[in-house]
């Protein structure tokens, strides 16, 4: 039986590495400049990671359920590792082919397998509390940046690029490795095996994904990452051409996006278990409605960065809550592989979200319609999380009686 609070410590040291790829964007200008690449070309590096993120835990979801924790977390630190060598590489050799398949389809499979190998061991090490443990587990993505993103512009500034990523993927091998070694399912002692029993009811991945619910959660999820990681993919250069900020002051930016992406995922997280998860994400979204809207008429500095920091927390909030939202309606049965399936939206949202901020940006020689349009999307969002407030639980309930 392992200390679970050590198992959360080690559930973040996985996050906190695999998160780093939010501090993208302070890499995206250094990274135009040595291979004179377009904005657009460069933020398909960080698309495809996110891509092949959602793609790898939809389908190795089944992968992590069967072979549990210690060895996909080792699995995704290989990956991880290669694909930032790999990208170290193909910045030394001017390649932008190399590029996107080292550090998006190599480390974006990194990616996807440690973003779900903690989340379900964890939740049966607080079943009482599912919010709680899947906003720990989470949290460290979203601090990631906090600490990434000016320990990238210090690296990048003092060595060069293709050295950053040489310097962090050592570390973050390291740090991946010790935490992967320590997970371990709650499941040695009678007791414990007996509340484990008890509380894995549900449907499995197969027939959840054939359900309304699921449908209208893939799809709020989808449009609170396209619309966030639009606004990441692009944080830095978009503070130093409309807020007027140094590349300095931007970095810092990024660090502090970080620490309230991951702030909202644990704080908006532990509300959920109180107000309930139908409830947050309908506030999730009359937040963020409001925050696009206004963030496209703003050049202030301090208003700027206050608004951005907003939607961030309410970006985090959604991913730490949407595994306790899956295990509310659907069960505890097969969480890893329906969360998984779930997450297959970050990758087209991936796609989407940073695609459509550079090609309007392009278009319009602005972020304003963007931002605008960002806002629409929300008013969908909103209706379809009362919906699930009110009904989703009522159908499904009576599925999982019929599934145990």
């Amino acid at each position: 039986m392992r200390n679970r609070w050590l198992i959360a410590l080690s559930a973040i040291g996985i996050h906190i590495c695999i998160g780093s790829v939010y501090a993208w964007s302070v890499l995206t200008k250094p990274i135009m400049q040595q291979m004179n690449l377009s904005l657009k070309e460069t933020t398909w590096a960080f698309s495809l990671a996110i891509l092949f993120l959602g793609m790898s835990a939809g389908f190795l979801g089944s992968f992590v359920e069967k072979y549990g924790p210690k060895k996909s977390g080792l699995m995704s630190m290989s990956f991880f590792g290669m694909g930032m060598f790999g990208t170290a590489m193909s910045i030394n050799m001017h390649n932008v082919l190399m590029l996107y398949i080292f550090y998006g389809v190599i480390g974006g499979i990194g990616l996807g397998i440690g973003y779900i190998t903690p989340v379900s061991t964890l939740v049966k090490y607080f079943p009482d509390k599912r919010g709680f443990a899947t906003g720990l587990a989470i949290m460290g993505f979203g601090f990631a940046s906090l600490i990434a993103g000016p320990l990238m512009q210090y690296l990048t500034a003092s060595y060069g690029l293709a050295k950053n990523f040489l310097f962090l993927g050592c570390a973050y091998m390291l740090v991946m490795a010790l935490s992967s070694l320590y997970l371990k399912p709650p499941a040695e002692k009678p007791e414990i095996k007996s509340a484990i029993k008890r509380n894995e009811k549900g449907l499995d991945a197969r027939q959840a994904v054939h359900t309304w619910q699921f449908a209208a959660l893939w799809w709020i999820f989808f449009v609170n990452i396209t619309c966030g990681i639009g606004l990441l993919a692009v944080a830095s250069p978009m503070a130093q051409d409309v807020a007027g900020m140094t590349p300095e002051m931007a970095a810092s930016m990024v660090g502090i996006i970080g620490l309230l992406n991951g702030f909202g995922r644990i704080f908006w997280s532990t509300v959920s278990d109180y107000i309930g998860r139908g409830f947050t994400y309908a506030v999730f979204f009359i937040i963020e409605i409001i925050a696009f809207w206004q963030l496209s008429a703003v050049n202030d500095r301090t208003s700027f960065q206050l608004i951005i920091f907003l939607i961030i927390t309410c970006y985090g909030g959604g991913f730490s809550c949407m595994p306790a939202y899956l295990s509310d309606i659907f069960g505890t049965r097969q969480l890893s592989a329906v969360h998984g399936r779930v997450l297959t939206a970050w990758g087209m949202a991936g796609i989407t979200g940073p695609a459509l901020v550079s090609w309007l940006r392009e278009i319009t020689d602005g972020y304003a319609a963007t931002l605008q349009f960002f806002a629409l999307c929300f008013v969908l969002n909103f209706i379809i999380a009362i919906v699930l407030k009110y009904k989703g639980n009522t159908l499904d309930k009576r599925k999982l009686n019929k599934s145990v």
